[in-house]
């Protein structure tokens, strides 16, 4: 039960060549490529160096004034 030698993996992907050909292979690995490339692009767009990040707050007047949150429901009436 020891690791596989490199005769089983050639093996493996001879049989994975096979069903799924080389073409579909290389479309499926330049569209992991792009979407890696793109999430790496999104996460240098969302920081800027030197500023820390904004994060929104939202300050009510009850909130501030250090009286507990009123939440607004309506009630209805059981028939």
């Amino acid at each position: 039960m020891g690791s596989f030698s490199i005769w089983h993996w050639l093996v493996v992907l001879l049989i994975v060549v096979m069903v799924f050909g080389t073409k579909k292979l290389k479309n499926i690995g330049a569209d992991l490529g792009s979407a890696v490339k793109g999430f790496k692009e999104g996460m240098k767009d969302g920081t800027t160096e030197g500023e820390p990040p904004v994060v929104p707050q939202q300050v009510t007047s009850q909130a501030a004034a250090g009286e507990p949150p009123t939440i607004d429901v309506q009630a209805t009436q059981k028939s």
